[in-house]
């Protein structure tokens, strides 16, 4: 048993042979630390660790100033205190803390007391005779050494705990709050607006680097797999031995189909050089025997050497390729307008490299575009894709904010499933999707996010001369920045995901339902920039595609507003005419000329939003402030002078009409839905007049 310090008021709560975990998931054939463990409590093996946590993360080391017994003691104690809010002595002592989800919490908490000792040791702060005064004093100086609010946030809510933990804790400390009736976030004076600090990934980033990931799970992966699986069936048929290697060899070359396989020769070097390993695993030879061909001096030279000469000798013949396990590549149109293949020549080496390139793009498109927490996705396992409430979704744990690794779905659309068959086919660990790939990864397998981020990034790069990507710009990026710029898009810029150019379906909407806070669906000025250009090139398209069909005698629309489009599209197509002009002066007209629609699922609003003469939305409404233009969720496609109805939302109505009178000639409706229908049905009816379609 410890014997007491001198500065000790009573025993500790905790025995020395007491685990320092309780009342939590432990994993199988856990060696859980003991509280007398004064060294490290390491939690490798003891609680389940997040697949983006490093083992180093999952351990408290009491090093440094914590190695003194007075401070081992109270932070060991406090560490307790925190890990095991429920613990009966705990709960006993009346001491309430905020419970520590997991480790990582409680290094930050050692972290925290350990600068604090320091502090105290350089100021001449006795260990047993802190006072409140010293510990404000303690953060007064760590705000005049420029420390952000944040951390120092972070140290104010470590000392409120321990002051919330001294009437328990067996060693002296002041018990009295520092900063009674203030939040940590308040001392540190932390923002309180809700402007969130996490930036959106650029619109300039954004648009290559998704593309390029898609490119490389669309377009490259096939090839990529295909020489992969070529290789393991010659790594799996090679010879062991090197017997017959000289018949093997006069046979293969004798086969006019076989080509030697060569590296990439640099653009000043136009030596083709032999891949040695390549030919002799295609030769069905391990990689071992390259040496057969080696030109080195010894006492089987003259064969080997006469060997390198017969392959030399084909090289000099032009029988030489660089793609000898995949073939032919994909063909794309690069920088310079030429067209080829999309890489110079898949090799072992560059297969590995390749295969690291899959799995980041993989990690782009679901981070980009699930709206997961990088931990989140990090977890997610094997055969990850299932059917949530009828739709596509990936199966995975949420980390943040518990220790009871729930699970939890988010809707993901067709091109986040081809990612994630990708990603799986690559991986190397025996769980995990997302994982370090090859042999040797090791069981743990841990990868960092930024980094994948970073090498992708670098990889497209590198290699555009031949992929004919664009370049992607090299700025500040981190995964929980596509979570919040997926939230901004779909919460500020409904239907954007068509203006983008991003041909993935419907990705803003199965992410819209994936709940995020509402901070994070701020605006960003950047992105309302170019989305506002974006969305303005969109109607455009769409006028000139109601003009080419006017002018072509179809049917655009009906209603007063339609009229009103048509007149002017009577205008311009005569003004071109005298003009003597052609489909340019055409477009030049309709940019010029000022056309007001708004395109709606139930009609299309031609109201002018600086002066909105004649809208019905605005009679006796309340308008919000700062509001300019109709209010969409008042429109009466049925009344309003602004109204056109176009042939696309006829069916609508005629679907909309039928329905009503089913209810209204139902028995079992009852009056006052009766009467609601009918008024329904008024509306459709006056609708589909307008079209011509008899009452």
């Amino acid at each position: 048993m410890t014997f007491p310090l001198p500065q000790q008021r009573r025993p500790s709560l905790f025995r020395d042979d007491e685990p320092v975990v309780r009342g939590r998931s432990l994993l199988p054939g856990a060696r859980v630390p003991r509280f007398g463990d004064r060294t490290v409590w390491n939690f490798k093996g003891v609680l389940k660790r997040p697949a983006n946590a490093k083992a180093v993360d999952w351990r408290v080391d009491f090093n440094l100033e914590l190695e003194d017994p007075y401070w081992n003691l109270l932070v060991r104690e406090f560490l307790t205190f925190a890990l095991n809010h429920r613990h009966p002595a705990v709960l006993k002592s009346g001491v309430i803390l905020d419970g520590a989800n997991d480790p990582r919490t409680l290094s930050h908490y050692a972290s925290h007391v350990r600068t604090a000792a320091r502090w105290g040791e350089e100021n001449g702060v006795l260990r047993e005779a802190w006072t409140v005064d010293d510990l404000r004093q303690r953060i007064n100086d760590l705000v005049a050494e420029g420390r952000s609010p944040q951390t120092v946030r972070h140290h104010v809510t470590t000392l409120k705990s321990l002051a919330a933990a001294a009437p328990a804790l067996s060693l002296p400390w002041p018990a009295e709050d520092p900063w009674p009736g203030q939040s940590a976030r308040q001392v540190a004076e932390v923002s309180g607006k809700t402007k969130l600090s996490t930036p959106v990934v650029p619109p300039a980033t954004w648009f290559p680097l998704i593309r390029a990931a898609w490119a490389y799970i669309h377009d490259f992966a096939p090839d990529i797999m295909r020489a992969d699986r070529r290789y393991e069936e010659l790594l799996a048929t090679a010879n062991p031995t090197s017997s017959d290697l000289d018949g093997r060899l006069e046979e293969w070359l004798a086969d006019p189909q076989n080509k030697v396989p060569v590296h990439t020769a640099p653009s000043h070097d136009l030596v083709p050089h032999v891949n040695w390993s390549l030919l002799t695993l295609l030769l069905g030879y391990d990689q071992v025997h390259r040496s057969a061909f080696s030109d080195s001096l010894s006492n089987t030279a003259k064969a080997r050497l006469r060997r390198r000469a017969l392959v030399l000798e084909a090289v000099a013949a032009g029988r030489t390729t660089s793609h000898a396990l995949v073939g032919d590549l994909a063909q794309v149109i690069r920088p310079d307008g030429t067209t080829g293949p999309w890489h110079h020549g898949i090799d072992p080496r560059a297969l590995k490299e390749l295969k690291l390139a899959l799995r980041d793009a993989a990690f782009v498109l679901v981070v980009g575009l699930s709206m997961m927490r990088d931990s989140e996705v990090h977890e997610i396992l094997r055969a990850p894709v299932v059917e949530h409430y009828s739709t596509l979704a990936i199966s995975s744990t949420k980390i943040k904010g518990t220790t009871s690794r729930p699970g939890k779905h988010w809707w993901i659309a067709e091109p986040l499933v081809e990612a994630l068959a990708v990603a799986e086919a690559v991986s190397s660990h025996d769980e995990r999707i997302f994982a370090a790939v090859g042999p040797g990864a090791g069981a743990d397998g841990t990868i960092n996010g930024v980094k994948l981020l970073k090498s992708f990034m670098r990889l497209v790069n590198a290699h555009r001369e031949w992929t004919g990507l664009d370049e992607i710009p090299l700025t500040y990026l981190r995964p929980h920045m596509f979570r919040r710029t997926m939230a901004m898009l779909t919460d500020q810029f409904p239907g954007s995901e068509i203006a983008t150019g991003i041909q993935l379906k419907h990705l803003a909407k199965r992410a819209l339902a994936n709940a995020t806070t509402r901070s994070y669906a701020a605006s960003d000025s950047e992105w309302a920039k170019y989305l506002g250009h974006a969305l303005d090139n969109v109607k455009f398209r769409k006028i000139k595609d109601l003009y080419e069909r006017h002018t072509g005698g179809e049917e655009i629309g009906f209603g007063p507003g339609a009229d009103r489009v048509k007149d002017a599209f009577d205008q311009i197509e005569a003004t071109v005419k005298a003009r003597a002009g052609d489909a340019r002066t055409a477009d030049t007209l309709l940019r010029t000329t000022r056309i007001n629609i708004r395109f709606g699922m139930l009609n299309n609003c031609t109201a002018d939003h600086t002066n909105p003469v004649g809208a019905v939305c605005l009679e006796n409404a309340i308008i919000p402030e700062g509001h300019t233009g109709p209010l969409d969720e008042r429109c009466r496609p049925d009344r309003c002078a602004n109204s056109m109805i176009g042939p696309e939302h006829l069916p609508i109505y005629e679907s909309h009409q039928r329905k009503q009178l089913e209810l209204i000639n139902s028995p079992s409706t009852p009056a006052c839905r009766r009467d609601v229908a009918e008024r329904e049905l008024d509306v459709a009816c006056d609708v589909l007049k307008m079209a011509g379609y008899p009452r």
